[in-house]
């Protein structure tokens, strides 16, 4: 076999192995109302967060305690002051556990609900690509009213915060 074909193959096989769930949401859908598990073990509705805050960022990630994972979260850790006095409720998911997900807010003091998807339903309802093993591809949704206001498919990771307070310097612009 020549050497440039066996690295495509492994590609093939990788992107083919690796979960598309369904579509990915868009500027406009309703966002899921589903519950997660949160880093406390207690059930969280997400449609209960959606109308209690002016807005809501549902992040995903794919691995506590990663450097990206990290960079992301400090990123909305650092700027929560200022998106929480814009009305953004902030909201974590991976396929991490619980324990995880909780070891995880406590080392970096993350002062928002982490969400421990280990069964994939909350990024299944996003319509979130995972790879191969269930971790979450980096992807956020800003909600407003319920309905899908923002969405950032690459997930910015130490710029997240920065992202969203400009999306919402935009919406009020």
């Amino acid at each position: 076999m020549k050497p440039t074909v066996l690295p495509l193959l492994i590609l093939s096989a990788t992107l083919a192995m690796s979960n598309t769930a369904k579509a990915e949401l868009k500027v406009g859908d309703k966002a899921p109302e589903i519950t997660g598990v949160a880093d406390t073990g207690q059930s969280i509705s997400f449609a209960g967060v959606y109308s209690k805050q002016a807005y809501t960022l549902v992040y995903f990630y794919p691995k506590a305690d990663t450097p990206g994972c990290t960079a992301q979260g400090c990123s909305l850790r650092d700027g929560y002051e200022a998106l929480t006095s814009k009305g953004v409720a902030v909201i974590g998911v991976s396929h991490d556990t619980v324990a995880a997900q909780k070891a995880f807010k406590d080392k970096y003091h993350l002062p928002f609900t982490l969400i421990a998807d280990t069964d994939g339903s909350v990024m299944n309802a996003f319509g979130v690509t995972t790879y191969l093993g269930g971790m979450a591809h980096r992807q956020a949704y800003l909600i407003k009213g319920g309905k899908i206001i923002y969405t950032d498919y690459k997930g910015t990771t130490s710029k997240q915060a920065e992202a969203i307070l400009g999306v919402l310097a935009a919406e009020k612009g």
